[in-house]
């Protein structure tokens, strides 16, 4: 299995003035970099982060799947969004940034129950909140 998060760079930067996505989004990163550093404990191929800014085209660097939605009638690129691919090339592509929190915690949960290290990422005030909801 294969995965990619795609996240905004300006949001992750706090550029956007919504304090509240910017802790998230460092939420969503440092639980992202946690499953990459112990994947092989779970049987992940490859986890990959990209950081996007605003001008890029769009494209995943690694998983070729982009999700967009229709915004005063025009088309707009989610630009935070984690895709999965299976073995058998199947995606699964998550672009609310709760669902996104929930697949990363859950992967870190497995890891855990695999190793003897303390693997947990502590989550914002802002990403508790959002997984509890």
């Amino acid at each position: 299995m294969r995965i990619e998060l795609r996240v905004c760079q300006h949001c992750y930067d706090g550029e956007h003035g919504n304090p509240q996505k910017t802790e998230i989004t460092k939420d969503m990163v440092r639980c992202a970099k946690q499953v990459r550093e112990y994947k092989d404990l779970i049987g992940l191929e490859s986890l990959y982060i990209d950081m996007v800014e605003e001008g890029d085209p769009g494209g995943a660097e690694a998983l070729p799947a982009i999700v967009a939605r229709i915004e005063n009638d025009q088309v707009a690129l989610t630009d935070t969004q984690l895709v999965m691919e299976d073995d058998n090339g199947n995606m699964l592509v998550y672009p609310e940034p709760r669902d996104i929190l929930e697949v990363l915690t859950r992967n870190i949960d497995q890891i855990q129950q695999q190793t003897r290290q303390d693997v947990t990422v502590e989550l914002s005030t802002e990403g508790a909140e959002l997984l509890s909801a």
